[in-house]
């Protein structure tokens, strides 16, 4: 078990003076009293279409680097995928950007990838060698699934087991993170399935994986309850339920336990993420 932190100084690379460096390092100074042992310095969601991006982006983290107690440092790059969602909400990204992050940051360093999309549907390895190449090193996989934090997603409880990840990404990969949903004791049940997925390799059945985890983490009955309302619960939505909706709030509200509370949560809208909210943030 390690304990980490994502820190995102937003678009400090526009001015990296004396007094961005100073509050820096004071945020620096706190994380290390408490602890942290992985520092991800997430430079995501910000503006990129800038001339030298990747150079300032490497002093910034390397200036970082000299400064941290953290034992493993890992980057998020602006463009930390294939997708060209990321240029048309970021402006578009600076040619070979990639390729000069990975030669400036030290090879330690470890740096954060979602794959040929923001939220992949699988992982091949073709694509990852070819990511291996352009970073210099293996890509750190952010996993965005089963992450259900915004607009759309939040009306979905994001529960199937994972497929689209073969075994063989372990020796093509630095790591692998997974993106938890918004649902803590929910998002478990897809989590111990990418352990499965990776320990069984070829044997993984994502079917048999899912009624595994749903059973561990919510007992049998419980487990076997969601796994009949798979399709209700990921594929149809909140605004898709109709009058099913009630029904569900009455069959998990009368179960005594913190996964079913999640379930009655979201279908109540409690975990309901609005443009609006996200604009506010």
């Amino acid at each position: 078990m390690r304990f980490g932190v994502g820190l995102s100084p937003f678009e400090i690379w526009r001015d990296f003076d004396a007094s961005a460096r100073e509050a820096l390092a004071r945020k620096l100074a706190d994380l290390d009293a408490f602890g942290v042992e992985y520092l991800a310095v997430l430079f995501d969601d910000m503006r990129g279409d800038l001339a030298g991006l990747a150079d300032a982006q490497t002093r910034i983290v390397h200036w970082i680097a000299e400064r941290t107690n953290a034992r493993r440092l890992i980057v998020c790059p602006t463009y930390y995928t294939d997708d060209p969602l990321l240029d048309r909400a970021f402006g578009a990204r600076p040619d070979r950007y990639l390729e000069q992050l990975g030669a400036g940051l030290d090879l330690d360093i470890d740096i954060f990838w979602t794959g040929e999309e923001v939220c992949s549907r699988e992982f091949r390895r073709g694509h990852l060698e070819r990511v291996a190449e352009q970073l210099g090193r293996k890509p750190f996989i952010w996993d965005n699934y089963p992450v259900n934090d915004g607009p759309v997603m939040s009306r979905r409880l994001h529960l199937r087991a994972f497929t689209g990840r073969p075994a063989a990404m372990e020796g093509l990969v630095a790591a692998h993170a997974v993106n938890p949903a918004s649902q803590p004791v929910l998002t478990r049940i897809p989590a111990l399935t990418l352990a499965d997925s990776y320990a069984q390799g070829d044997a993984y059945q994502y079917g048999a994986a899912f009624a595994r985890a749903a059973t561990q983490v919510l007992g049998e009955e419980l487990g076997a309850m969601v796994g009949r309302h798979l399709t209700l619960l990921q594929d149809h939505g909140l605004e898709s339920l109709g009058e099913a909706a009630a029904r569900l709030r009455a069959r998990y509200g009368a179960i005594d336990h913190p996964g079913a509370r999640e379930i009655v949560d979201w279908l109540d809208g409690a975990w309901r993420i609005t443009r609006e909210t996200m604009e506010s943030a």
